[in-house]
């Protein structure tokens, strides 16, 4: 591979997460150019970078067609995990770009944080360790997990290994998947029933769809109008697929809970989110992949994809 190779790294932290990915780009042959910004970049300024980018490992930037039209040297995006709701696959097919991912790299990660949300949401864990380091001795009457419904919209990768994790806690499990897995289901002694059965019926919801058209809004008025007042509502998949006013909504009127999310209708979010005045809402920056296993891992194997497809070879996980 030609020393001209030119990689571009939106995913944050790459020298210090990923030093071995890093050494294989480099090791073959390829200038690697990353984000220094700690942020996903925006358009403007992948305007100033993408001219004579010949591959890309993408963090949640957006990649268009605006953008590929400025990249004529572009090969390849490898997605730095599994959503790709954030590339324009269409388009990228149409400019000769392959698009590939990395489906489960990050599922366990995920899955470890969701338990940690519902945990902490329903014992107001956070609220809890603000008041007591403030010097006061606040009360907070909780939720056990124990004996209780714990409902999964989407049944992949990730939803099945919370489902695993909830084993020990003495739970139901029901789920809501287009496409219902009955096998591993019964490995878990889930049961599979409609959407709207598991919004009337479950104690926890734990949002595992893919953002696609037609899930966006998928959980809008209605659908919380289904919930218990006693539910709480988690979300660690993607922000698109909720309507944030009517999460809000619900939260302010007490129709729920309370409600625990990883990620957001727009990234970064801003201070000036409605949400963030709710007491009943905890909430995290789209971190539930952030840990050093799933950094090496993904790492690993979207480099190797960048390599392959710049070789002529055919890449694992290839899109389109």
């Amino acid at each position: 591979m030609r020393k001209t190779k030119k990689v571009l790294v939106t995913a944050t932290n790459y020298s210090v997460l990923c030093p071995e990915a890093k050494q294989l780009l480099e090791s073959s042959g390829c200038n690697v150019i990353e984000n220094r910004l700690g942020r996903p970049f925006t358009f403007e300024e992948l305007k100033q970078i993408v001219t004579d980018i010949d591959g890309v490992v993408a963090g949640v930037d957006t990649w268009n067609e605006a953008v590929f039209k400025l990249a004529p040297k572009l090969k390849v995006i490898a997605r730095f995990g599994v959503g790709v709701d954030n590339i324009d696959l269409d388009k990228a097919s149409e400019f000769g770009i392959k698009v590939c991912n990395v489906p489960g790299g990050n599922a366990n990660a995920v899955a470890e944080l969701t338990i940690g949300l519902i945990l902490s949401v329903i014992r107001n864990i956070p609220g809890l360790h603000q008041s007591a380091r403030q010097g006061f001795w606040d009360r907070f009457v909780g939720m056990e997990l124990a004996g209780k419904t714990i409902g999964f919209l989407g049944f992949g990768n990730i939803a099945r290994l919370v489902a695993k994790k909830l084993q020990g806690f003495d739970v139901e499990i029901i789920a809501y998947d287009k496409y219902p897995n009955l096998e591993k289901a019964e490995a878990l002694h889930a049961s599979f029933v409609t959407c709207e059965e598991v919004l009337q019926k479950s104690d926890v919801v734990s949002m595992h769809l893919p953002s696609v058209p037609e899930t966006y809004h998928m959980m809008s008025r209605e659908q919380f109008a289904l919930m218990k007042k006693t539910a709480y509502f988690i979300n660690t998949a993607r922000g698109a697929l909720v309507d944030e006013h009517a999460l809000y909504d619900a939260l302010q009127s007490g129709e729920i809970a309370g409600a625990a999310i990883d990620v957001f209708e727009t990234e970064p979010v801003t201070a000036d989110n409605p949400l963030f005045q709710l007491d009943n809402l905890i909430t995290t920056p789209h971190t539930a992949a952030e840990t050093y296993e799933t950094y090496r891992k993904v790492g690993l194997i979207t480099a190797q994809s960048i390599l392959d497809v710049l070789a002529g070879k055919k890449a694992e996980n290839i899109l389109v």
